[in-house]
């Protein structure tokens, strides 16, 4: 067996492997040897699934599958991308869509978990989950996609366990997968959180929560880990804030940092780790406490043209936009007047639960 540090993806990780805080991942020699392979794809310009030109949005695939009438796609991997100690289990699901559903990086595809609803007997509703990896997929070839999927348990204090009837049905469902199980799939859908790709030098202020992360790994990928038309010409700053309970709760760490070394000047990273770190007035450090930390920094750049995006929980934008309130009241701005100019230029981007 080998031992691979900072894999650059998790549809590497082999079957049964952890990541722990220290984002070490057992893989075989066959695993290096696929790696390799897809490494070299990595190596090549990826434009098979662009638009012409490549910013232009009015071919955007939209509801290609709908409701009563979905894709069924075959999962070709499930993997656990969390450590021991992180509070619940995240996993990193890909499945096969053959290439008959193609999506744009920021989109959401509608899984429908097998089984009826218990209340009304009918078949269970769509769930939305955002997209997390290129158009191209984690193996390059479009025919793929991933989801960043977060098991729904409800702990019960008088059964002192977990409570099996109130679990989530469609996020355990994904989370207990195996390959080439078959998972019935809507969408693509969104718009919401597209990327300006015709003005190559926005930057994009990426906030999110836990599983919020998945539209930015989307993102991420498109920019700086891809040889697409959009990172090739990419001269913003693309800045990412997530924050979860600690660090073994971290999602995709060992691709960020990746980035981190390899484009130093056009991606930062800020997380907040709420059980490990304090904020300023000595209280867990929750994301908007983190963002805060920036407040002028990040106005000034939305004044100049950047895009904020927000995915996650609702929770956040509450302390977030009384912060930017704060930061126009310095200024003497009227914040209610500022906040419509940013959503009416389509800077202000908002998917949040």
């Amino acid at each position: 067996m080998l031992y691979i540090v900072g894999l650059g993806s998790a549809a590497f990780m082999a079957p049964g492997s952890q990541v722990a805080s220290s984002k070490v991942v057992r893989a075989s020699s066959a695993d290096m040897g696929l790696r390799s392979t897809i490494k070299g794809l990595f190596n090549k310009k990826q434009d098979f699934l662009e638009a012409d030109p490549y910013w232009e949005t009015k071919d955007i695939p939209i509801n290609t599958f709908k409701n009563k009438a979905p894709f069924t796609s075959k999962v070709v991997s499930t993997k656990r991308i969390v450590g021991a100690k992180a509070t619940g289990e995240t996993c990193h699901i890909i499945m096969d869509h053959q290439g008959k559903m193609p999506y744009w990086e920021g989109q959401s595809y509608g899984v429908i978990p097998p089984g009826k609803n218990p209340k009304n007997g009918k078949p269970n509703s769509v769930r939305l989950y955002s997209i997390a990896s290129s158009r191209y997929g984690d193996d390059m070839t479009g025919t793929t996609t991933s989801l960043c999927v977060r098991r729904a348990n409800y702990w019960c204090p008088e059964l002192k366990a977990d409570d099996p009837a109130k679990k989530g049905v469609c996020s355990n469902f994904l989370c207990d997968t195996k390959p080439g199980e078959e998972v019935m799939l809507t969408g693509p859908s969104g718009k919401v959180m597209l990327i300006p790709e015709k003005d190559p030098k926005a930057d994009l202020i990426m906030v999110a929560t836990g599983t919020g992360i998945a539209p930015y790994r989307s993102i991420i990928r498109r920019l700086f880990v891809e040889k697409t038309p959009y990172g090739e010409v990419y001269k913003g700053l693309a800045w990412l804030f997530l924050g979860v309970a600690n660090t073994d709760a971290l999602l995709y760490d060992d691709e960020w940092q990746e980035v981190l070394k390899s484009h130093p000047d056009n991606f930062k990273l800020d997380y907040a780790l709420s059980r490990e770190s304090k904020n300023k007035d000595g209280g867990k450090m929750y994301i908007q406490d983190k963002v805060a930390e920036y407040s002028d920094e990040v106005f000034t750049r939305m004044d100049n043209g950047a895009h904020m995006y927000f995915c996650g929980l609702k929770g956040m934008m509450p302390g977030i936009t009384e912060m930017l309130e704060g930061v126009s009241a310095k200024k003497g701005i009227n914040w209610e007047t500022k906040l419509k100019e940013w959503k009416e230029k389509g800077q202000w981007h908002v998917e949040v639960y």
